[in-house]
């Protein structure tokens, strides 16, 4: 049997009195018996320190909104475990998660290990499950992964400290985004190891519509493209931004063009062109659409499919150009006042 560690759960809290107590509850019925829970209220603006404070947890509160990676590091500092685990205020731990983060982490401390989201999320309306079998799919494809979320990341403690934590400068450490995936890339350099563990679980708490699905993708895309640009790994297979999805952005573009070219021609021909290419796309991302099949059924996966080949499309298309503008930008910028 493996040793038995404490394990502290950080969570950063911005916002989250909808969630955080379904958080919390879920936390503190865990059938592992040595843990705490560290909650780092990041100047939240609701009724969210009023719910932390009904239960049997470390609050900690920063002075204003400082951004999530001040309230991991934070949460990390406060904490008194051999292990850290981070999640998210909209993230149930499973009773098991613990007890299969410590036995699965074994004896090494030069590692971070990941785990991934359930693939049928706590509220299962469409958009909701989409994206927790998407997020599941990708983010477990590779045993050795790109980079592991911090929705549900296992680190040694002291590899943490002496780490430096999240970084919290620039645009990187302020909405959660893509503070973990630096933070696993610069652990790589260093010589760590990264894991994932599929069976180390979180279900999420996504309450997705139309409206915050396209969002998100917009918001995502928009972080991921300046931070791959500037690492100069944009076309890198990591986790969610996937090279299947890369593939589909591209793929929608190409469509769309030529469709307008069809129309502002007034010839079919071009259309034509567009069927190797979707059924190029739907190769790729057999996988993906597999999955939602085996989670909601055909229906589901026909509908999942669609919206993944056009709109979710556009809309991580749309954010990737933002993304790309503002690292032109940025750069454009340190260059004239260098």
């Amino acid at each position: 049997m493996p040793k038995e560690r404490l394990i502290s759960i950080v969570i950063p809290n911005r916002n989250g009195a909808a969630t955080i107590g379904r958080c919390l509850r879920a936390a503190l019925a865990s059938d592992y018996r040595r843990f705490e829970v560290v909650v780092v209220d990041d100047g939240s603006e609701d009724a969210s320190v009023d719910v932390i404070r009904t239960f049997p947890c470390r609050l900690v509160r920063l002075d204003g909104r400082r951004g999530v990676s001040k309230a991991r590091n934070a949460g990390a500092r406060a904490s008194s475990g051999e292990l850290l685990l981070f999640i998210d205020n909209d993230c149930l731990l499973r009773r098991e998660t613990l007890s299969i983060a410590n036995a699965s982490y074994g004896a090494r401390k030069d590692r971070v290990m990941g785990g991934t989201y359930t693939p049928t999320p706590h509220d299962t309306d469409f958009f909701s499950s989409f994206q927790s079998v998407f997020v599941n799919h990708f983010e477990t494809k590779k045993a050795a992964p790109d980079y592991v979320a911090a929705h549900a990341m296992v680190v040694d403690a002291e590899l943490f400290e002496r780490s430096g934590g999240f970084v919290e400068d620039s645009f990187i450490g302020v909405a959660a985004s893509v503070e973990d995936v630096e933070f696993c890339h610069r652990l790589r350099r260093a010589g760590c190891e990264l894991v994932m563990n599929r069976d180390l679980q979180v279900q999420h708490i996504f309450r997705f519509s139309l409206r915050r699905s396209v969002g998100n993708a917009i918001k995502k895309a928009r972080y991921w493209t300046r931070y791959s640009l500037a690492n100069r790994d944009l076309l890198t297979d990591s986790g969610a931004a996937s090279l299947e999805l890369k593939a589909n952005v591209l793929a929608c573009l190409a469509q769309a063009s030529l469709l307008a070219l069809s129309m502002a021609l007034g010839v079919t021909w071009p259309l034509a062109l567009a069927l190797p290419l979707l059924a190029l796309d739907l190769a790729l991302n057999r996988g993906l659409i597999a999955a939602w099949r085996r989670t909601g059924g055909f229906h589901f996966s026909a509908l999942a499919t669609l919206y993944y080949l056009t709109v979710y499309a556009a809309a991580v298309g749309i954010g990737a150009a933002a993304g790309a503008t503002q690292y032109l930008w940025s750069a454009r910028c340190a260059r004239e006042y260098r």
